[in-house]
């Protein structure tokens, strides 16, 4: 999902809460963001012929991809932030990574905005977002994560978001390569807030400064307050390797 707030100062790449000239302890645990990390939103003109279809409406391409546009603008759960929030869902927006109904809420009501003249269709974009099939995981996301279970490192999976991502990697054959969660609206805390990277070493037992965050936006490097190292990786559109070999180029042995 797009980060909820912004970050204490952190850089880009490696990331790293040692002071300087001392060595970080060995990698024994590896956070993921979700959204730009491991997985991408489908397409948007795809999002919008499916959501439209569920309504018993075919569009035509043309029509879809200014639908599209228009509701990207608006504002998409897992694409970009809106262009202007109304002030009548301001505060649905400031607490759509904490609480379910409110993510529900923001989102719907963004997607309102646009006219699109098809019944219901605001709800069906945003159920189109709770499905595995609205998501696109990158081709490196499953190697990188058996390459991990198989050195015996544990994974969690750390994401600001108002909804259970467990279905999806269950959906797609990932979820015994997972070993935990710390999903915002069920942790209480957003990503930069070092709580939430803490709460998901303690879930796996490990010591925050033997564990990596990775992700794709400067609130992932949030993690460095919590003693975390950091690695962010540069956007990848779906279907394209998002960067996460560089996770075991840190993490693994040499052979």
């Amino acid at each position: 999902m797009p980060d909820h707030a912004e970050p204490p100062d952190a850089s880009n790449g490696v990331g790293d809460a040692t002071p300087a000239g001392a060595s970080r302890r060995p990698v024994e645990a590896v956070l993921f963001d979700f959204h730009g990390t491991l997985a991408q939103v489908e397409q948007a003109h795809d999002w919008v012929v499916a959501a439209a279809a569920t309504c018993g409406v075919s569009l035509e391409r043309m029509r879809a991809t200014a639908l599209a546009d228009r509701l990207l603008t608006a504002g998409r759960a897992g694409g970009p932030l809106p262009a202007r929030v109304p002030p009548r869902l301001a505060e649905l927006w400031a607490d759509r990574d904490l609480y379910e109904h409110a993510h529900r809420a923001a989102y719907t009501g963004l997607a309102e905005t646009v006219d699109a003249g098809i019944e219901g269709f605001a709800e069906a974009l945003y159920e189109r977002v709770l499905v595995p099939q609205g998501w696109v995981p990158y081709p490196d996301t499953a190697p990188v994560l058996t390459a991990l279970r198989a050195a015996g490192i544990p994974v969690a999976v750390v994401s600001n978001i108002g909804f259970d991502l467990r279905p999806f990697f269950a959906a797609w054959g990932l979820a015994d390569l997972i070993d935990a969660y710390a999903l915002s609206y069920e942790v209480g805390r957003c990503k930069p807030d070092p709580g939430i990277f803490l709460r998901a070493c303690g879930m796996l037992r490990v010591d925050p400064e033997r564990t990596l965050m990775v992700g794709d936006t400067p609130a992932d490097a949030g993690a460095v307050a919590a003693g975390c190292g950091v690695l962010v990786l540069p956007a990848a559109g779906p279907g394209r390797p998002s960067g996460l070999g560089a996770v075991l180029d840190l993490v693994l042995p040499s052979p």
